[in-house]
């Protein structure tokens, strides 16, 4: 199936304006991508599915579907990989593939359970970003993300994120690594909660809602991060 090319289809997304596009259908906005998790009851109608969502997105799968499939569920992804961000391409594929699944009996749907959808990154603080960078590249085996440098990617992408933050100064008193865990922002004060229901504390809401950084215990940080609070 090809499509006609639309102007402006390739440009990149507003962050609001694609949540609010696409959350009614059980899409959620994560790291510069749109998520949503099927229920499947077999690895065999796992299979159909992402078979039908290829043919759905037809000659544009390529530059914008991934699909994990499991079991119990498969998990659509889509984003430009030239632009490394959610299009306007991507908001009518989320579109189009939420009606083709619907023909299947299956659906994309908010309602399937906290947590179907995350991303995980690993924040490294760095005085000196390019001197290490290569380092956590190499041994690794990731490549920087388009237009950042300040992040590593898996290229088979089966690893979390890797992100530098930029330091002024050492903090030995702070983990120099820690966990950035993206939820669905309308999943995030369920996972607060949780979180310092389970022993940890709230470090700083101050950046809230883009991320509130927790601690545990003996005061290792991380970060429950979303979308939210992020557009100009």
């Amino acid at each position: 199936m090809v499509h006609a090319t639309i102007p402006g289809m390739e440009e990149t997304s507003r962050r609001q304006e694609a949540s609010d596009a696409v959350s009614h259908l059980g899409w959620r906005l994560l790291l510069g991508t749109l998520r949503t998790s099927v229920p499947v009851s077999s690895l065999s109608q796992a299979a159909s599915a992402a078979t039908h969502a290829v043919a759905t997105c037809g000659s544009e799968a390529d530059d914008h579907l991934r699909v994990d499939l499991r079991p119990e569920r498969v998990v659509l992804t889509l984003q430009s990989r030239k632009r490394a961000a959610v299009t306007a391409r991507d908001v009518d594929l989320a579109r189009r593939l939420t009606a083709a699944l619907s023909d299947l009996g299956l659906r994309t749907d908010p309602a399937i359970g906290a947590g179907a959808v995350q991303l995980l990154e690993i924040a490294i603080d760095a005085l000196d970003i390019a001197a290490i960078r290569p380092f956590w590249a190499a041994v690794l085996g990731y490549a920087p993300e388009p237009d950042a440098d300040i992040v590593l990617v898996d290229p088979f992408g089966q690893g979390p994120a890797i992100w530098f933050q930029q330091m002024d100064q050492p903090r030995p008193q702070r983990n120099r690594i820690h966990f950035d865990v993206c939820v669905p922002h309308d999943e995030a004060a369920g996972r607060l909660e949780a979180a310092l229901a389970a022993g940890g504390r709230l470090v700083s809401s101050a950046e809230a809602p883009a991320f509130w950084v927790l601690a545990d215990p003996e005061g290792n940080e991380a970060c429950i991060t979303t979308w939210q609070g992020r557009d100009d």
